[in-house]
């Protein structure tokens, strides 16, 4: 079950809204819109287009957050972790649209 502020930062992402709570935050350079978590850049959204990041940290805060995400679907395994059933490096990949 997803936290209350994946579930706001995620809505307000998706419709264009900057947010700011605790260290979560949406926020617009340019044309694109920024998931922010601790200040480090898990989600852009440009135009439709939805890319992720783990900005270099597994933790679960990070993977928490971007399970909010539509088409993202992340789980660990041994200590991997694998993004829509493929093992993930956590480098920006484009996902889908929204």
């Amino acid at each position: 079950m997803s936290k209350k502020i994946t579930k706001v930062s995620v809505r307000n992402f998706i419709d264009g809204v900057p947010f700011k709570r605790d260290n979560t935050e949406v926020v617009r350079e340019g044309s694109i819109y920024y998931l922010k978590l601790f200040g480090n850049k898990i989600a852009a959204r440009i135009n439709s287009h939805l890319w992720v990041s783990n900005a270099g940290w597994f933790s679960k805060t990070t993977k928490e957050r971007l399970n909010g995400l539509p088409n993202v679907g992340i789980y660990q395994k041994e200590g991997k972790w694998y993004l829509n059933g493929n093992e993930w490096d956590g480098k920006p990949i484009f996902v889908g649209t929204i």
